[in-house]
């Protein structure tokens, strides 16, 4: 049999007619470069942001016409928006990791749209969340809102815990804004080595995955729910993570699909909650803070990034966002506080370059309030491990 070109997919696609029915999808440019790899075909369709929803009936008319191809294992296809122009063709370079191959078994077809909420205590205990085979446990690293450095702290953090001795990994779980290639200098795509297992990507001592390393930084992922809770699955149990101590998850901000998922289907450890020390901050980590709570996650603590500024010429301190608000939230309802990470030039430099601040300034004083707020954190880790009598929650969607 020949092998499967993408010459050959792209006749195919030929035969699905565009958006309002004019012309076919193809030659109006909107199909993205095509990917194949172990006789699996990926690409993505370009639509406007606002006909996603209208539009997924032809997304799955591409992928049928592409399954029939003789030899096609499999079709992952995705709808997606780019950022420059609301026009033509994305130009994705790397496709996203779902495949078609399993898009039959969604992990959430068994939701009803509506609000989550813990079981009552009456109903039967939910069975026991599948771990990661190697992974001792899973730490998440989320904020109510975008924009308080939350991504950096992950990295920091990971950095900080491997530094303490343990053996550590990072996973992306933003799909929509993933940042860990550009934090951790990282390009290229993961390799796969068995069946849909893939290596991950490596750097400073991580192990890390992450959307960016399969789909292009200037496309918008325009991905529901479903797609959401796949795609984050499949980067958790689908990668060859090895054996780690723990497993950091940088969460998208908010209390949205990406958090559910994996309150619900992952057997975290605990939940690391980012906040600036400003009101407004703290108001939407309060609900990140409700949110684990009421899926009975453990809050391991909160931790006040930009706490204060430090000048760098002078080295003199200001309190440009306030100060210690993050610690108060803590105390007032009863979490650790684990500790106040001030906003320097070094830290954002670094970032900026792909060279976090614990692996290119270990021996400095911000270094030094990672590796106390890792150690906190590992702590209290390891004393939820050593409790063994706390129930998993079962998550209901009415």
């Amino acid at each position: 049999m020949a092998d499967i070109t993408k010459e050959h997919v792209l006749d195919r696609l030929r035969s699905v007619r565009g958006p309002d029915m004019d012309g076919n999808i193809v030659d109006m440019g909107l199909v993205s470069d095509v990917f194949i790899s172990d006789s699996k075909v990926y690409f993505s369709i370009t639509v406007p942001a606002e006909r996603a929803r209208e539009l997924d009936p032809l997304r799955a008319a591409a992928e049928r016409v592409v399954k029939e191809i003789p030899g096609v294992k499999g079709a992952m296809v995705a709808l997606t928006a780019d950022k420059k122009a609301a026009s033509a063709s994305a130009p994705v370079r790397r496709p996203a990791v779902s495949s078609s191959a399993s898009a039959g078994h969604s992990h959430a077809g068994h939701s009803h749209v509506g609000h989550a909420h813990a079981a009552p205590a009456q109903r039967p205990a939910a069975p026991a969340k599948a771990g990661i085979p190697g992974v001792g446990a899973i730490i998440a690293v989320a904020s109510g809102k975008g924009g308080v450095g939350k991504s950096t702290t992950s990295v920091n953090l990971a950095l900080a815990l491997k530094a303490n001795g343990l053996r550590v990994g990072i996973l992306d779980a933003d799909i929509y804004g993933p940042s860990m290639p550009r934090l951790l200098k990282i390009s290229g795509r993961p390799q796969q080595i068995e069946g849909r297992i893939i290596r991950p990507m490596e750097n400073y001592g991580l192990k890390v995955m992450s959307m960016g390393f399969l789909v292009d930084e200037e496309v918008a992922m325009i991905w529901r729910g479903p797609m959401i809770q796949s795609a984050l699955l499949q980067m958790l149990r689908e990668v060859a993570w090895g054996d780690l101590d723990v497993l950091v998850v940088d969460m998208p901000p908010g209390t949205g699909d990406a958090q559910l998922t994996m309150a619900q289907q992952v057997p975290l450890a605990g939940a690391v909650i980012v906040s600036t020390p400003q009101d407004l901050a703290l108001i939407d980590a309060r609900k990140g803070l409700a949110m684990f709570r009421k899926v009975e996650v453990p809050v391991l603590g909160i931790v006040e990034n930009m706490s204060y500024f430090i000048a760098p010429d002078t080295g003199a301190r200001y309190d440009i966002f306030g100060h210690g608000g993050a610690r108060k939230e803590a105390e007032r309802i009863g979490v650790p506080f684990l500790g106040e990470v001030p906003l320097t030039m070094g830290i954002r430099e670094t970032s900026d370059a792909g060279t976090p601040v614990v692996a290119c300034e270990p021996d400095s004083e911000i270094t030094r309030v990672y590796r106390d707020i890792a150690r906190k954190v590992w702590d209290q880790v390891s004393a939820q491990k050593a409790d063994t009598s706390r129930a998993m929650p079962a998550i209901v969607f009415e």
